[in-house]
């Protein structure tokens, strides 16, 4: 099998004050695979140059790399990616969350699509080692960058993007900041041709995809981690992915509710699965049960802030305090804490 590829480059200066260098790398562009070198070609000519922030040099074929990153198969039709306990940063190339993908008899559908494009042109390869069959949907669990950014690479081998309703506006509120800070962290080469898109469609608050002898169930969910949660029920396995609804291992994140997170995280338990695969770590565990440190650590925060407000703490002694109990518990916990605790005590503050 061949693929098209393109070559992206950018000026960027290597240093501080100097001269400006170009800095390429190449690219994968689905949606052209063929049988043949000239196949593919001929499918080429349909190109158009993309805008970007990036100069893109004349397209070309060549035979399918295998995909870099590595997929277990958690239950029949069911692949997963373990992506690090970390940071985003040039060394994992935005590899630091959790995604995958479901095999119907007709279709497939991926669930998020990790921190760079050349992720979601990875995952495309994974997906080709493994069937032929059509990608109709990519499905994103939230609005965060580590989650989203390889949406287009997806796009453009024909899955419909879809997400929770307030995501088109949520990502749009933050795309450039997004940009900014993951081009600084990953590295201009690496994050090269990366940037978001809106989903194609919402999702309605609940509904189905039916990938052929396989239908996945999604529903969307009141703010909780963020105000754009949405999750994927494969009933033919028994796995929910959860997203970052559910964090194991990795420290959690909130940017969304504290109380709303924890009615979410109890009305879930009852979607009927028996395994989830969490936005970090994991990658499967058994659920409910995979519920259980989230839920402790969510209760201490709450309690602990609770405390600190009675005792008349102001937000930046109470940020120091509020959630320690739990520092030898996660991964990054001294780097997200401090957040959860602010977002927690923010939420509180007016509590009668």
């Amino acid at each position: 099998m061949f693929e098209a590829f393109v070559t992206m480059c950018i000026l960027a200066a290597a240093v501080p004050d100097a001269p400006p260098r170009e800095t390429c790398r190449v690219a994968l562009l689905p949606g052209f695979g063929a049988e043949t070198k000239a196949g593919c070609e001929q499918a080429l000519h349909s190109v158009t140059r993309r805008p970007g922030n990036w100069a893109e040099k004349a397209p070309f074929c060549a035979p399918r790399p295998k995909s870099v990153l590595s997929f277990s198969e958690a239950a029949p039709g069911v692949f997963l990616h373990r992506g690090r306990v970390a940071e985003p940063d040039a060394e994992n190339g935005g590899d630091v969350s959790n995604f995958g993908f479901v095999v119907g008899s007709r279709s497939i559908a991926v669930i998020d699509s990790g921190g760079a494009r050349k992720l979601g042109e990875e995952i495309y390869l994974a997906i080709r080692e493994r069937s032929r069959l059509p990608i109709s949907n990519l499905i994103l669990t939230h609005m965060h960058p580590d989650h989203v950014f390889g949406a287009e690479a997806l796009r453009e081998a024909g899955a419909v993007v879809l997400g929770q309703a307030d995501l088109p506006r949520a990502l749009a509120d933050r795309v450039e900041d997004y940009r900014a800070s993951y081009a600084r962290r990953l590295g201009e080469t690496a994050f090269l041709g990366s940037r978001i898109i809106a989903p194609d469609r919402t999702a309605a608050q609940q509904e189905a995809i039916d990938l052929g002898g396989r239908v996945l169930e999604l529903r969307t969910w009141p703010t909780a981690h963020t105000s754009t949660d949405l999750t994927i029920y494969d009933p033919t396995s028994g796995i929910l992915f959860a997203g970052d609804l559910l964090f194991d291992t990795h420290m959690p994140a909130l940017d969304g509710s504290l109380r709303g997170w924890l009615a979410v995280l109890s009305e879930m338990k009852g979607l009927g699965a028996r395994k989830v695969v969490p936005g970090h770590g994991g990658p499967l565990l058994d659920w409910p049960q995979a519920a259980e440190p989230l839920e402790r650590y969510l209760r201490v925060l709450e309690s602990d802030t609770k405390k600190a407000l009675d005792d008349g703490l102001a937000l930046g002694d109470a940020s120091e305090t509020v959630g320690q109990s739990e520092s030898a518990r996660w991964s990054l916990f001294d780097l997200l804490n401090p957040q959860n605790a602010t977002a927690a005590y923010t939420e509180m503050e007016w509590d009668p």
